[in-house]
Order: C-alpha cells, then structure tokens, then sequence
C-alpha cells in the first residue's frame, strides 16, 4: 500500500461515513468510482464493507427508532432477492455497464422530479417499491451504489428528514449483513482486503460523526435539495468512468 493508495481508499471511507451520519445521501455513490482511480472496482466493495457495517451499526444508535417500519417491511425483503440476482450474475456483469445504468437512474430521477412533480412515473406504489428495492439490492451488492434506485421510491413517500435517514440505515445496514456471504464466496473479503479495512477504521468512526452533527445543521428544504444536486452529479460521474 502506497500513499496514493490509502489516500483514495480514504476518501471513500470520509464519503461513505459522512453520508452514514446523515449528510445527504447520494454523496457516498462517489466513494467507489474514485477509489478506482488507484485500484480495481471489485477490490474497492471488498475494502468497504466491514466499514460499512461498523457505519451502519454506529447510524443505527444516531437514528435509533426513528425508521418507518412499514418501508422497510417492502424494501427489505426486496433488496435480498436483488442481492441473489446479483450474486448469481456477478461473473457475467460489467462493472461499467453497472455505472452506467445506475447513472441513468439518477439522472432520470432528477429531470422527472423537476419537471413533471405530479408524473405517476413518480408515484409511490408497493409495487414500484418492491422494483426498485431490488434493484437496490442489485447495484448494492456489485458497487455498493443502492442510493439511486431506492430514491426513485422513497423520496416522492416526502419522508420527513429523519425518517428518511432512519429508514435507510435501518435498510442498508441489513442489506450490507446479507451481502457478507456472497461477498465471502466470491473472495470480496480476502484478508488483503481486510486488512485495509482495519487501517481505515478510525476514519469510518469519525466521519459518521461528522456526517451525524452537519445534518443538524442543514435545513430540512435544502437537505433534500442537497440530495437531487448530489443524484445528478453522481450520476455524470458513474455514466463517465463507465464509458471512459
């Protein structure tokens, strides 16, 4: 591990604590594209993991109770069957092709949201829930990228703040446990890997924190403004390093 290394694996660790804490979410979809300038996409997901979890564990004490049980009653089961489906494909998907779609996704969900606030494209049904939580689950499992698709249902629900957080650590923190036994077999978790994530834990502690107090400050208006800002940038971003 060189410098250049850590300091890209450290970035995805601040972006992905930060986003944890409950700064504006799609901000973490960065984490693992810019780690792949200094190593592979897939060696990138091994790394976070066990960082996310310990993220998670530490924004489900935050947000603790503050969920919306019913969400999650839909949203979990259905991320676990995009889980399978992703573990079944991995070896025949495109980490690129990947990129690219959700950064479709994202890019999609903002124009619509702007310009058509009443389309029944947006109109939250169990139905669209269950779609687009396993697409959660699918693009969860390959680039740690479950922001996008989940949004596509939950935001037009016109959660309050901290239910919308509540909801979707409760959601991606059993959504990443699962992921533990495909990511096992598919070699994700090597001690190599590990041992990076060990290095980086300090960091995963202290940006959730961070992440937790700047929400506080953030006006509930301008943090989901902050959210469809993020969404499209990400979006550039993922459509980008898929094609380039």
């Amino acid at each position: 591990m060189d410098t250049y290394f850590l300091l890209f694996a450290s970035f995805g660790v601040i972006v992905f604590g930060l986003s944890k804490g409950g700064f504006p979410g799609p901000i973490s979809m960065l984490a693992v594209p810019i780690m792949s300038f200094a190593m592979s996409p897939l060696k990138a997901a091994g790394i976070l993991l066990p960082l996310l979890l310990i993220m998670d564990i530490i924004a489900l004490y935050l947000y603790w109770n503050k969920w919306d049980l019913k969400l999650l009653k839909i949203i979990i089961p259905s991320s676990i069957i995009g889980i399978i489906i992703g573990s079944i494909t991995f070896q025949y998907t495109s980490e690129n092709q990947i990129r690219i779609l959700v950064g479709i996704i994202s890019i999609l969900f903002v124009i619509i949201s702007i310009y058509q606030k009443n389309s029944s494209l947006l109109n939250p049904t169990k139905s669209k829930g269950i779609f687009w939580s396993s697409a959660a689950g699918y693009t969860s499992f390959l680039i740690h990228a479950g922001n996008p698709p989940i949004n596509f249902y939950v935001l037009p629900l016109k959660l309050d703040k901290i239910s919308f957080i509540g909801t979707m650590t409760l959601a991606f923190l059993v959504i990443n446990l699962v992921k533990i036994i495909p990511y096992y077999y598919v070699g994700l978790l090597a001690p190599s890997n590990l041992m990076v994530s060990l290095l980086l834990l300090p960091l995963a502690f202290i940006s959730v924190l961070i992440g937790y107090f700047i929400q506080k400050k953030i006006p509930e208006k301008l943090f989901f403004n902050i959210i469809y800002i993020l969404l499209f940038l990400s979006g550039c971003k993922l459509i980008f390093d898929g094609i380039a």
